[in-house]
């Protein structure tokens, strides 16, 4: 074995969580400076590649260590405590290789991609948004054209996180030109086969270092690039679940550390007065009620995607569908509270920048979670289908 393929090895035995942790360490370093500056978070997807995680989801017989969702979104949570920006990249990425996962392992270009990935350390980025549609990633204005081997696309693409700093973009577009808006297919075009006009400038009150500037995507590649699943099914069986899941993930993660911020405050208060109930114990043991809450939530959710996930009939449900969407809204609302709750009880000093209780970026990038995908869009879809199908209420799930 030489030398890169040891390395290789010894990375795949360490443990994820200790290679994310150190991940973690490093974008906690570099947070404020991402968020003041905008800028993308290089330093922490460095990191990231350096320690092999953003191939961890990819199958071992493919190069990578076969993760499972919920031990991605374990380490969304760890990173999410330190950087929001970064996680949230490292979420996004997961997010389209779970696509690639589970309905590209039988096509040979995209098995090959994988181990590409793997080898690589490849970042992917997402072009599911279009100007004319906004955030319904269900339907497109733009067509693919097929032409003999190849395959050609145009799309202004109001979003592309990370667009400008990826190594390749997994795209959504009508079939072909004829199709209906909700006939797509979703297409992975490598960074030499397309180009990117920017058309919107990314500034924004949080989630700044994700760099979601708007582009013109022009792209060109060979046609066995698109995948060979309809997107309904691609979005239906895997998309939905893991961005409802790892967002949770990140946003649990920027939970954590507002109410650690906040009991640090509460103990440094303790201390100073022995014996005296130090102003905002109360709402701490409020916030953490909180939290619990978030994270039983999540782990509920990845629960029931865990084991719908060998039954394609049952991640195609309706029920399905209502309760990965009800995690979503949950996590979405309540973590607002819970960073409210935590600036409440750090006061001024966490209202305050610079000090080691600020909470500002947590409160700001913690207001994306409501419009990632927008919280009206999906109670729209969930009434929808509550109006056919009677809501699971069992204990047992």
């Amino acid at each position: 074995m030489n030398a890169e393929g040891a390395l290789i090895e010894a990375r795949a035995g360490d443990a994820a969580a200790v290679r994310a942790a150190r991940v973690s360490a490093i974008a906690g370093k570099y947070a404020d400076p991402v968020d003041v500056e905008g800028r993308f978070p290089c330093e922490a997807v460095d990191a990231m590649k350096a320690e092999r995680l953003l191939s961890i989801q990819v199958p071992r017989h493919l190069g990578g260590e076969g993760a499972s969702t919920t031990e991605v979104a374990e380490l969304c949570s760890v990173l999410g405590q330190a950087c929001a920006a970064s996680a949230m990249v490292f979420a996004m990425h997961h997010i389209k290789l779970s696509s690639l996962v589970e309905h590209g392992t039988e096509s040979e270009w995209h098995a090959g991609f994988m181990r590409r990935i793997a080898a690589e350390q490849l970042l992917i980025a997402s072009a599911t948004t279009e100007g004319g549609i906004g955030g319904n990633l269900r339907n497109s204005i733009c067509a693919i054209e097929v032409s003999g081997d190849s395959c050609r696309l145009e799309k202004d693409a109001t979003v592309i996180s990370y667009g400008s700093h990826a190594d390749a973009i997994l795209i959504t577009s009508r079939s072909h030109p004829d199709a209906a808006p909700s006939d797509q297919v979703l297409t992975a075009f490598l960074k030499d086969q397309y180009t990117l006009e920017r058309t919107h400038i990314w500034n924004t009150l949080g989630m700044r270092g994700t760099c979601s500037d708007g582009f013109l995507f022009k792209g060109q590649a060979p046609a066995v690039q698109i995948l060979p699943k309809p997107f309904a099914e691609i979005a239906a069986q895997s998309m939905l679940a893991s961005s409802h899941l790892l967002w949770s993930g990140v946003w649990y993660g920027i939970a954590v550390d507002a109410v650690s911020r906040a009991q640090a405050f509460v103990r440094a208060a303790a201390r100073k007065s022995p014996g005296v109930p130090p102003p905002g114990a109360l709402r701490l043991a409020e916030v953490s009620t909180l939290l619990q809450m978030v994270k039983s939530n999540v782990v509920a959710g990845l629960k029931a995607y865990e084991d719908a996930k060998s039954d394609p009939d049952k991640l195609s449900s309706m029920g399905f569908a209502v309760a990965m969407n009800n995690v979503k809204i949950a996590s979405s609302e309540t973590i607002l509270e819970i960073v409210n709750h935590a600036m409440l009880i750090c006061g001024i000093v966490g209202y305050k920048n610079g000090t080691p209780f600020s909470l500002g970026r947590h409160l700001r990038d913690a207001h994306s979670a409501q419009l990632m995908i927008s919280n009206d869009r999906i109670l729209g879809n969930t009434s929808s289908m509550l109006l056919v199908h009677k809501q699971d209420t069992s204990l047992l799930g």
